[in-house]
């Protein structure tokens, strides 16, 4: 995904040295994998399925200097006008990181957290379809930096200050 906004895309900082950023947690804090239509969905074996995806970001201050990050991640799958499987996780990660200012704050929680997070929830998801018995399913990396241009006027919700 490309956007051109005819400025140039922000920098994202590098913490100053000796203050790392720590990730003290990954975790799935939901997962759902369901295939209303099995066992007939089985039946189009032959068939492409017309696949969307959806990507959401939620963050939230959890304590000073502690975010907490939530990419939510959405699969659908249809065969035919019929539903073959909706795979939706929730993958969390707690970052500890040193102080910086509002926007380089904004910049590291919706462009480098996701980034960072997102290989394990990829993971988890295409595992998750193939355990529920489809073939394999390709998700592509995300641009999460070409997003943030995208949406940047709407991203000041999006980071919460208030403790949790």
């Amino acid at each position: 995904m490309t956007t051109d906004t005819g400025a140039a895309a922000p920098s994202i900082p590098n913490p100053a040295p000796g203050m790392p950023v720590t990730i003290s947690a990954q975790y799935i804090k939901d997962l759902s994998f369901e295939s209303p239509n099995a066992p007939q969905v089985f039946s189009t074996a032959n068939v492409t399925p017309e696949i969307n995806m959806g990507v959401n970001l939620q963050t939230r201050s959890l304590a000073q200097n502690t975010y907490e990050v939530l990419l939510s991640l959405k699969i659908e799958a249809k065969l035919q006008d019929k539903t073959a499987f909706i795979a939706e996780l929730v993958y969390g990660g707690v970052f500890v990181i040193p102080e910086l200012t509002e926007e380089h704050l904004r910049l590291f929680l919706l462009v480098e957290a996701p980034r960072m997070l997102f290989p394990f929830a990829r993971s988890i998801l295409m595992n998750a379809v193939r355990d529920g018995g489809f073939p394999h399913v390709m998700i592509n990396p995300i641009d999460f930096l070409g997003l943030y241009m995208a949406n940047k006027g709407n991203i000041g919700s999006m980071v919460t200050a208030g403790a949790a």
